[in-house]
């Protein structure tokens, strides 16, 4: 993606970008893989979507809710710093939120709603075009200058942006915090959609999150690296990145 991608930016500072239709493979390339990672498979995104160039900042989540639940929260640019501390459902009362308050008008003459990315839609926009462990390549030691995690981000979360993007211009999608996805956690793809859709198991109590964070090693960061977590527990480590779909 270029500099004339379409984008938008909301009332809160934040920036959208178009994630345009393709295909890809999803999962890991290696037989050798973590068997969540496996088996990898063609995916088809056959609709558009706009994705956060950046995380959910701690002032975004309080200008929409009122309060705010990160652990890191000091400090005078800690609104700057991705909301953490923030459950599954938490998630969604204020993606409930911000489509009853704060979507009246029109983007890029589009409507729209937001939400969160299936996991699919996720790591089509971390692999951004490529097919290496991270959208930069293969090698961790390159890892310092595209994301925060346990050896480099003194112990907390940081700033969103600081780091270089990946090659669609998104921030932060390895490290930082994991985010949040829609779907239910299963443990391999062998029933996995082959299409953008999310995965949905009847009673599934946990969900998944995507690209490491703050206090994970490096191999947590890939772009086929999957997280789950009870959808109604907060960590310090998870986060969230919206979605806005075009009707």
């Amino acid at each position: 993606m270029s500099k004339e991608t379409p984008r938008f930016n909301d009332e809160f500072g934040s920036t959208y970008l178009l994630v345009s239709p393709g295909t890809y493979v999803m999962g890991n390339s290696s037989n050798k893989s973590l068997r969540r990672e496996l088996p990898n498979h063609q995916v088809i995104i056959e609709n558009p979507f706009f994705l956060g160039q950046m995380q959910v900042t701690q002032v975004h989540w309080q200008s929409v809710m009122g309060d705010n639940p990160a652990k890191f929260c000091e400090g005078w640019s800690a609104g700057l710093r991705p909301v953490e501390s923030v459950s599954w459902d938490d998630a969604q009362i204020f993606i409930a939120r911000l489509n009853a308050e704060h979507n009246n008008s029109p983007r890029l003459g589009l409507r729209g709603s937001w939400r969160l990315p299936s996991e699919s839609e996720w790591e089509y926009a971390a692999r951004a075009g490529t097919s290496s462990r991270w959208s930069f390549g293969d090698k961790d030691s390159d890892l310092d200058e595209y994301g925060w995690h346990a050896g480099n981000s003194g112990a907390s979360t940081r700033e969103v942006g600081q780091k270089r993007a990946n090659p669609w211009g998104f921030h932060d999608l390895h490290g930082n915090v994991s985010e949040w996805c829609i779907d239910d956690w299963c443990i391999n793809y062998n029933d996995a959609p082959s299409d953008q859709s999310a995965m949905k198991i009847n009673d599934e109590s946990h969900r998944v999150h995507r690209g490491g964070n703050w206090f994970t090693e490096s191999d947590s960061t890939r772009c086929s690296a999957r997280g789950s977590s009870q959808k109604d527990i907060a960590k310090d480590g998870i986060g969230i990145r919206l979605v806005w779909q075009p009707d």
